[in-house]
């Protein structure tokens, strides 16, 4: 499930708190990585459970309108297609999945106020209008209904957010990455495969003796980074012209010292690798000067690194 970019930027946020409290332990560090990691599969649970629930407020909608006074005959004879969707009955017949689901003692019952919010902006809308006017009916057209609900109706909403922040520290940045597996899971459902729980790292869904391990990898990272932090940040402060440590921004020595860290821990890594790889993170954590800042100082510091021998790559074409 997570890839290496997710991976450096969860490494990247324990190193930064480390950073900020100054008195973290390794331990502590690898503990809340983690948790960190386990949290994005946990985010990735909890929002396919939010199928059921929806599916059940759009009946309890209909049993509502019936139950009026003087019901319409629109109300009296509601169209169920999406009521009925064979997703939910799928999900919730799936004893694996509420087995997992269960154990991690989640539910969506107390959030009503978000389901109904989310069902009248569902109702809204023209892709939902052209699904319930069809005269079609099966799992693959329910599951890519619920594609697009995952993606236009979850990935900006401030409600949900909130609600995601009360419950977890670790799911404020992970909620479209869980949600691009939710879609992924559901076009596995729509081909009649079963549902399992996805391993939670990308190495682990790869076959071959030479795959490397990406729990290895990201351990190894932040005990690299957080046992050379002194040393590599020190560079940082040498190599910038009046620099004064409260005035450079504290994300880009982070990701700094795990660039450096990882161009001597990782000799099979291309530096150009790992240099990207820090860039692109600077321009989601840091401020607009970045990228530059980052681009410009970890390449300085890994060529005189490499200069003096301490960054060796093993095979062409790797520095």
């Amino acid at each position: 499930m997570l890839n290496r970019r997710i991976l450096r930027i969860k490494a990247f946020k324990v190193l930064f708190s480390s950073a900020l409290s100054e008195n973290m332990s390794l331990a502590h560090a690898e503990s809340m990585l983690e948790q960190s990691c386990e949290s994005t599969r946990d985010l990735y649970i909890y929002m396919l459970g939010i199928v059921s629930p929806l599916t059940k407020t759009a009946r309890e909608k209909i049993e509502a309108a019936k139950a009026k006074f003087n019901p319409t005959e629109e109300e009296k004879n509601p169209n169920m297609k999406f009521a009925d969707n064979a997703l939910a009955r799928l999900l919730d017949e799936d004893v694996d999945f509420q087995k997992v689901f269960n154990k991690k003692k989640f539910s969506w019952a107390q959030y009503d106020v978000l389901l109904n919010n989310v069902m009248k902006s569902i109702a809204s809308k023209d892709y939902y209008k052209k699904y319930m006017e069809s005269p079609k009916s099966s799992l693959d057209e329910d599951c890519r209904l619920f594609t697009r609900i995952f993606e236009e109706e979850f990935v900006d909403s401030v409600e949900l957010e909130q609600i995601l922040e009360e419950k977890s520290m670790h799911w404020n940045d992970d909620l479209a990455y869980a949600l691009t597996w939710c879609c992924k899971t559901f076009k596995e459902l729509a081909k009649g495969e079963s549902w399992s729980l996805i391993p939670l790292y990308q190495s682990e869904m790869m076959d071959g003796d030479g795959v490397e391990s990406d729990k290895a990898f990201v351990r190894k990272l932040l005990q690299a980074s957080f046992a050379g932090y002194e040393r590599y940040s020190a560079m940082v402060a040498e190599s910038v012209t009046g620099w004064e440590k409260e005035r450079l921004f504290s994300t880009d020595v982070v990701l700094i010292v795990m660039g450096l860290a990882e161009a001597v821990t990782f000799p099979s890594i291309p530096v150009k690798v790992t240099m990207n790889e820090y860039v692109e993170i600077s321009k989601f954590f840091g401020t607009p000067k970045s990228r530059s800042f980052v681009n410009g100082l970890l390449d300085r510091l890994v060529q005189q690194m490499v200069n003096e021998g301490k960054i060796v790559k093993e095979g062409k074409g790797l520095l």
